[in-house]
């Protein structure tokens, strides 16, 4: 599997102005060697959400092994004035060393779930924040919206079609977090080629439109790809296209696909159309600006697939996850071995909690998940209804958290039947499961994302 960026180029300048002039500063204090704890976390899920899905992690592993300060890139901060020649120095030798703990991709996460746990000294931790939030923010956004999407197809395969809606490494980027929640193939090349999803495309109405007739544009599209391919037929009259592609075909055409109009009224029309023809086994595929309310709205109308583009890829109106990075325990001071503190952020509506997380889904008697267990400290130890939701990504600065793209596609498959009923609604509702906050001595936690505490 490729890494994170397509040339292997470093990845230390996706970052932002302040991680270095706070490493500077810290350096400078003598601060930048103290022994942190970051958590990277949603304090909400976007407004009517009911859970979250967990994306990017892959792409993480790949963007830290990445993070090396180049001679040019050096040269560049150095011109700019941005860095020190002190501080150069240092970040030449750069290499995160530390320790990471996180949720596995295709997991379902909740308000204050600690997605990510970065361990290190603080110089090396703080460095990583704003790659981390990019990558996280946008994966987990598209594979939030990819599996309400899924949920809604009922089992119908869906196509990740959002290339031209998104910049260029976006477009790879959506394509994972999709194929991770359950999309069955995507149009980008790219994606194909560097993370092994299938990929799949016809033709457009501009391949039509170069020809004198459909029937000719329809002839050679068959003579190329075959009789199993998918005629665009919505770029004149549905029905002469329909019937010229069954004709063509002898009434083996593949599949036919609709991208304007009314789709629910257009497929049943040439669904009938198709059968009165004799092509039983020709599919039915729509496309046209689909979100997770369109096709529920399509459940029960003969349609066989759905290509879904732009609002795939912003999220489905949530291009974000609200994900920040927030250091929650440091060294009590400067010496070797000093015990970790908790510290937190205490600002109106901005309120983080402190101290070393674990993190455990509740599950009831029949295997289902009733609560999001957040705790500081130790966990239980023998408590067989928690299952732990932690894993080791990186020790001591390597890398081994990587996985087949496929144990998250089957681990999201799992994680979703396993929350309530409630989850798989498209109403807009509160997190399926609560979140519960537990101390250290195990009574229960003020809990900050949560709009109540479940006793």
């Amino acid at each position: 599997m490729a890494t994170a960026s397509a040339s292997g180029a470093s990845t230390a300048l996706l970052t932002d102005h302040y991680e270095l002039t706070m490493v500077q500063a810290a350096i400078g204090s003598g601060t930048a060697a103290r022994r942190s704890v970051f958590e990277l976390f949603a304090r909400r899920l976007p407004t009517g959400r009911r859970y979250g899905v967990v994306a990017g992690t892959g792409r993480v592993l790949d963007a830290i092994e990445a993070f090396r300060f180049e001679p040019e890139q050096l040269d560049f901060l150095l011109t700019t004035k941005v860095i020190t020649a002190e501080l150069a120095e240092w970040l030449a030798q750069y290499r995160f060393s530390g320790d990471i703990w996180g949720y596995p991709e295709g997991e379902a996460y909740f308000p204050g779930s600690p997605l990510l746990i970065v361990e290190g000294s603080f110089a090396e931790a703080v460095m990583l924040e704003t790659v981390l939030l990019s990558i996280y923010n946008y994966d987990c956004a598209v594979a939030s919206a990819a599996s309400r999407m899924i949920t809604t197809a009922a089992g119908r395969p869906c196509i990740e079609m959002g290339s031209r809606r998104a910049n260029e490494s976006a477009a790879v980027a959506a394509a994972r977090a999709a194929w991770i929640a359950g999309f069955s193939a995507t149009s980008n090349l790219e994606a194909g080629r560097r993370y092994g999803i299938p990929t799949t495309g016809t033709a457009a109405h501009s391949f039509t439109l170069l020809h004198d007739s459909e029937e000719d544009a329809f002839a050679a599209q068959l003579a190329s790809l075959g009789e199993s391919t998918t005629l665009l037929v919505d770029t004149y009259d549905v029905e002469t296209a329909v019937r010229t592609g069954v004709r063509l075909t002898e009434g083996r055409l593949g599949a036919v696909r609709l991208d304007s109009g009314d789709l629910a009224d257009q497929a049943s029309d040439v669904r009938d159309l198709l059968d009165s023809l004799g092509a039983t086994s020709t599919r039915i595929i729509v496309t046209s600006d689909l979100d997770e309310y369109q096709i529920a709205a399509l459940r029960s109308a003969p349609v066989d697939g759905y290509g879904v583009g732009t609002s795939l890829v912003t999220g489905s109106g949530a291009p974000t996850c609200g994900m920040v990075y927030k250091l929650v325990a440091r060294a009590a001071d400067d010496r070797e071995g000093s015990p970790l503190v908790p510290v937190a952020k205490k600002s109106r509506e901005k309120t983080s909690i402190g101290g070393r997380k674990y993190a455990l889904r509740r599950l009831d008697e029949n295997g289902r998940a009733e609560h999001e267990v957040i705790g500081i400290g130790t966990p239980p130890v023998g408590d067989g209804n928690d299952r732990p939701l932690l894993v080791r990504l990186v020790d001591h600065g390597r890398m081994v958290g990587r996985e087949p793209l496929q144990a998250a596609r089957d681990r999201h498959h799992r994680a979703l039947a396993e929350l309530p009923m409630t989850a798989h609604q498209m109403s807009r509702g509160e997190p399926v499961i609560d979140t519960i906050m537990i101390e250290n001595d195990g009574g229960q936690a003020v809990n900050p994302y949560a709009k109540q505490v479940t006793p």
